[in-house]
């Protein structure tokens, strides 16, 4: 078979890598892909947005899946044009997509259905999103109601702090029109973690549990990103946890958006909190994580794609999944400014030396081809990923491995697992 993948990033770079080990799949093509894409997969001149652009080259090319990366491509409706044709895509249509398209419209369903999550207020107006404030207790979380890169969401330590953020969200308007309305709500303390689970409306399979880290500095600083590094599995989420999450959030919510005439096919994100009261919703997202994808699918000892189709054919029932044994780390390294403004077009050095490095899988996230050789093309790079028998020796080779590579400026993270290794060892 013929499968397409869009996108461009390290997600995508992970799963092309992926489905082309498929005995499946004969040809794989991804648009627009990138350097390290082109290795595994023939890249197409189509941006992901081009929804027309990638609609037609499906149908010429006869492409019999194509899995979608990007959110706002999902949000733009992609999967309702390409079923016109009854052409299998992979992912939510547009009305299900809303679950990360608009997080008033997550925040107010969980509500309805009684989904654990954090207590919150949504506002239109920037006087009255203010004088909420000032009656809150701190720090507390602001969020801008779209899509915002990962980036839309800030949690203020005090009151002059979240002014602040209300200022560049409604009044400068950072975000565009995905900050015309902001969710203001409860911090929740506790430990991160990502549970992805694939379902095609009627029956949830779920994924391995990942601890992505959101914050750019080390020790969880700084302001969000798209994400510095994750690994998989989580210690601390036993099997009674993943089937409290299973049981109260993941099913939950695919019945609610079926009940709310969305019906939900594809991969759900679960951003959650494990709060001393149980785990809590902090976002939905309709698409694969990244780095999340980078280390599910580097311990994914199953064939991806019949797990796909059958999400496509209604008969994900049929699929079990199987794990490799051990840990896998992915460490982000970034450009130099990054989240905020960095330098583009910096050569990257090490690409072929890393290679030889057993159990190693660099995925492109931000590169470009200049005069023939690899440059540096967004302000996540490169996904360095890893698979060993524990995390603490993952960890350790991860970072090994980092040290052959470089460009200018390049920043990463050196506590990626760091605290699930001091928790284990208390």
């Amino acid at each position: 078979m013929k499968v397409l993948v869009v996108g461009s990033g390290g997600r995508e770079h992970a799963l092309v890598w992926k489905i082309a080990q498929s005995p499946m799949v004969k040809k794989v093509y991804c648009a627009p892909g990138n350097p390290g894409i082109s290795e595994v997969a023939e890249c197409v001149d189509i941006d992901a947005e081009n929804i027309e652009g990638l609609y037609n080259f499906a149908l010429k090319k006869k492409i019999d899946l194509t899995v979608v990366g990007p959110e706002d491509v999902l949000v733009a409706g992609i999967v309702d044009r390409f079923k016109d044709k009854h052409l299998n895509i992979f992912g939510p249509n547009k009305r299900a997509s809303v679950i990360e398209g608009s997080k008033v419209y997550a925040k107010t369903i969980m509500k309805k259905y009684g989904i654990p999550t954090a207590d919150f207020k949504v506002f239109d107006d920037l006087k009255y999103a203010k004088k909420h404030i000032s009656t809150c207790d701190f720090p507390l979380v602001i969020k801008a109601d779209g899509l915002a890169k990962g980036k839309g969401v800030f949690v203020c330590k005090t009151l002059e702090e979240a002014d602040r953020h209300i200022d560049d969200i409604m009044k400068e308007k950072i975000f565009g029109y995905a900050g015309e309305r902001i969710v203001i709500e409860e911090f929740l303390s506790g430990e991160e973690v990502s549970i992805l689970a694939i379902t095609d409306g009627k029956t949830i399979v779920p994924l391995s549990s990942v601890q992505d880290h959101k914050a750019v500095y080390e020790g969880d600083k700084g302001p969000n990103t798209g994400g510095m590094g994750a690994y998989s599995p989580v210690p601390f989420v036993t099997d009674d946890l993943q089937s409290s999450i299973e049981e109260n959030i993941l099913v939950p919510i695919v019945h609610a958006l079926k009940k709310e005439n969305r019906p939900y096919k594809g991969v759900i994100y679960a951003g959650l909190m494990i709060t001393n009261a149980g785990p809590k919703v902090l976002e939905f997202n309709a698409r694969f994580g990244d780095p999340e994808t980078q280390v599910l699918l580097m311990r994914m000892k199953s064939d991806l794609v019949p797990l796909l189709l059958s999400t496509v054919k209604n008969n994900i029932e049929e699929v079990e999944i199987e794990w490799h044994d051990g840990v896998s780390v992915c460490v982000i390294m970034a450009s130099k400014g990054y989240p905020d403004k960095y330098e583009k077009g910096l050569p990257v050095f090490g690409l072929e030396a890393v290679k030889s490095v057993t159990n190693v899988q660099v995925f492109h996230a931000g590169t470009a081809i200049k005069d023939g050789k690899v440059v540096t093309n967004g302000g996540r790079v490169l996904g360095v990923t890893i698979l060993e028998r524990d995390l603490e020796k993952a960890q350790k080779n991860v970072y090994e491995a980092i040290k052959k590579l470089s460009f200018d400026g390049a920043y990463y993270r050196k506590d990626i697992g760091t605290k699930a290794i001091n928790k284990k060892n208390l």
